[in-house]
Order: structure tokens, then C-alpha cells, then sequence
């Protein structure tokens, strides 16, 4: 059977870069949906010109909100696998190939484009926020994944289609990997160039990764109580599990996440004792840990180092500003938060 797969692009105010990402996308696939997130400028109409089909969003929701529309777009209109590529032009559509060919190879898993390989491109203050959200998004997904605030990815729609999907901006994205991989996804990386324009992003660097880290936060513990109470169980994700039926309410998420962010040390010290001494009841539980290089006490650890992180970067910068430079945040990320999956290699196409 061919491959039925299309580009999807979310959009916003992106009429400085929208054309050239659609033309380029044109030269590989049949068909390019873009979502314009109801845009101030003429994002939709240069979309539509390029030659994109367009939906056109009345009132701005966020990247989230905008891949759910074109995920089921894609689905109605009979593909069964889309590309996801931003509209400032910090994806290379010339790429699209190694995506089709990872596909090939791995025709069920969700591929993620890379960036962290060339560190030296990437601004030193988000190459570690970024460094510090992978560690846990690569234990929630029971597996290590280079990079996982990319947006240039190929997504199965058939794996999409099992998961209830209740968050919205940029925080949806690590929703989707971290459901994929505990419901037993592959998810392979390539790499891709690293593309930094002077478009500026809509990504917030504080309110997002915040969102993000929130999400996590209020989400992994539930995974590891599951299997702290299960034998040999190590893929946790169902859908309309109780983190899903939560989410479903907008109000009732924000109280639990709050609620998360005020207990979350004690919940992870709690999790560390089951952890340590219900093998003696339980066999083989907290399983997608204990296949890991390192036990629990290192992830307790780099939890409560979180905010250590915003203490030595305020060191870093008062010592940058009296003429000494110095390299404290990457140092202390670097040993607070280890490679814990073995080989990085494994999880490369």
C-alpha cells in the first residue's frame, strides 16, 4: 500500500515565512493542511496561495488546540500519517525525507526531529531547560528521546487515535510522547539542522516550560503508583485513565495542578520508600525504573534539585555581571540530570 500521509502546520502570524514552508513541503508530500490559529496578519490567505488547504480558527487557542484540528482533518480526509512542521521557517522542508525513510523502517513509531546534537547552535538558557524537560518526558515515555520540544515530527494517526489528548498549547506535544511511549510506542529521532531565524517564537520560555514541567509533575506520580502496585508492569497509559477524566475539566485540572505542585516533594519521598522496600510484597514493581541504570533515589534527587536550578543560574548571572564568566547551570544539570537509558545510539534511525 502507498503511504497516505500529508503536511500539517499550525500557524500564527507566520506571513513573513508561511509560503516558503509550504512550497518546500509541496516538493515531498500531496498535500499541506494549515491551521491558522486566527492570526492578526494574512497568514491564511499566503497560506492559501502557497497552495495549502486552510482552517481557519476564530479565536486563537494555542499550537496544541490547532494540531488536534489538523490531526482529525488528516484523519477525515483518509491519511493515516502526518508530518508536523512550525510556519517560521525553523524547519528545513528539504528534511522531509529522512522522516519518510525513518518511517519506513518504523512504520508504528512516532519520529521526532533533533536539534541537541549541535549544542552550540541553541541558546545556552533554553538548550538547559530543555535538557532538564527531556529527562522526564524520557521516563514518562519509558524511553530516551533526544529532543523533545521539537515540533518537526511524524505522527501515525492510527497511534494518535488512541489517546485522549486534554491539554492545549505547547504542553500538548509532550502530552502526545508521553502517552505514546507508556502505551508501548516506539519514538526514533533524527536529526535535523538546527535553525534559529530572527522570526520571533511564540514558544514562552518561562510560561511554557513552566506548563510543561506542571504537566509532568502532576502526571508521572500517577504512573508510578500504577506500577508500584503492579508486578512486571512497566506501560501504565490507558485512555480516560484518571489523569485523562481530570484533564476532560478544565477547572478540576487546575486545582489538581496545584494541589501536585504543594505535595509533590512528600508524594516523591513517599514513592522512594515504596520503592525501596515493597519489593518484599511486590515482584518486579516499579518495573520501567528498575530496567534503568539508576534507582529511584536518583530521581527523587533531581526533583528536589528543581530549584537549584533557578539559584545557580541567579549565581551565574551575578558573577557575568561583575566581568566573571562562569559555567555553573550546565554543570550542575549535567550531574543532577544523567543520561539514565544506556546508549543514545539505540534510539537514533
Amino acid at each position: 500500500m502507498s503511504l497516505k500521509l500529508c503536511v500539517v502546520i499550525p500557524a500564527y502570524n507566520a506571513s513573513e515565512t508561511i509560503r516558503q514552508v509550504i512550497k518546500g513541503a509541496l516538493k515531498h508530500v500531496s498535500l499541506v493542511i494549515v491551521a491558522d490559529d486566527a492570526s492578526t496578519d494574512n497568514t491564511a490567505g499566503l497560506a492559501a496561495a502557497a497552495g495549502a488547504e486552510v482552517l481557519s480558527i476564530k479565536k486563537n487557542q494555542g499550537k496544541g488546540h490547532a494540531l488536534k484540528l489538523l490531526f482529525k482533518k488528516a484523519m477525515d480526509k483518509g491519511y493515516d500519517t502526518v508530518i508536523s512542521m512550525d510556519a517560521d521557517s525553523q524547519h528545513d522542508p528539504a528534511e522531509i525525507p529522512r522522516f519518510i525513510e525513518a518511517h519506513n523502517a518504523y512504520p508504528d513509531a512516532i519520529i521526532v526531529g533533533s536539534r541537541m546534537y549541535e549544542k552550540d547552535k541553541i541558546p545556552s538558557v533554553r538548550y538547559n531547560a530543555m535538557h532538564v524537560v527531556r529527562f522526564y518526558i524520557s521516563l514518562a515515555a519509558n524511553q530516551f528521546i533526544e529532543d523533545t520540544q521539537c515540533g518537526f515530527r511524524l505522527y501515525p494517526l492510527a497511534l494518535i487515535k488512541q489517546m485522549v489528548l486534554t491539554t492545549d498549547r505547547y504542553v500538548t506535544e509532550t502530552e502526545i510522547l508521553m502517552k505514546a511511549g507508556d502505551l508501548e510506542a516506539l519514538i526514533r529521532t533524527v536529526r535535523i539542522s538546527t535553525i534559529y531565524s530572527n522570526i520571533s517564537s511564540h514558544f514562552r520560555s518561562v510560561l511554557d516550560v513552566a506548563a510543561i514541567t506542571i504537566y509532568l509533575v502532576d502526571s508521572l506520580p500517577i504512573k508510578w503508583f500504577i506500577e508500584g502496585v503492579s508486578s512486571g508492569r512497566i506501560y501504565t497509559y490507558s485512555p480516560n485513565n484518571i489523569r485523562d477524566l481530570i484533564g476532560k475539566h478544565k477547572i478540576l485540572d487546575r486545582h489538581y495542578q496545584v494541589f501536585s505542585l504543594f505535595v509533590i516533594y512528600p508524594v516523591m519521598l513517599l514513592i522512594l520508600l515504596a520503592y525501596t522496600f515493597s519489593p518484599l510484597f511486590i515482584k518486579n514493581n516499579f518495573a520501567s525504573v528498575r530496567k534503568l541504570n539508576y534507582g529511584f533515589f536518583t530521581i527523587t534527587l533531581s526533583a528536589f534539585m528543581l530549584p537549584g536550578i533557578l539559584i545557580v543560574g541567579i549565581i551565574e548571572k551575578s558573577c557575568s555581571m561583575v566581568g566573571v564568566k562562569v559555567n555553573l547551570t550546565t554543570r550542575f544539570i549535567k550531574k543532577f540530570y544523567p543520561h539514565l537509558w544506556g546508549s543514545e545510539k539505540e534510539y537514533l534511525t
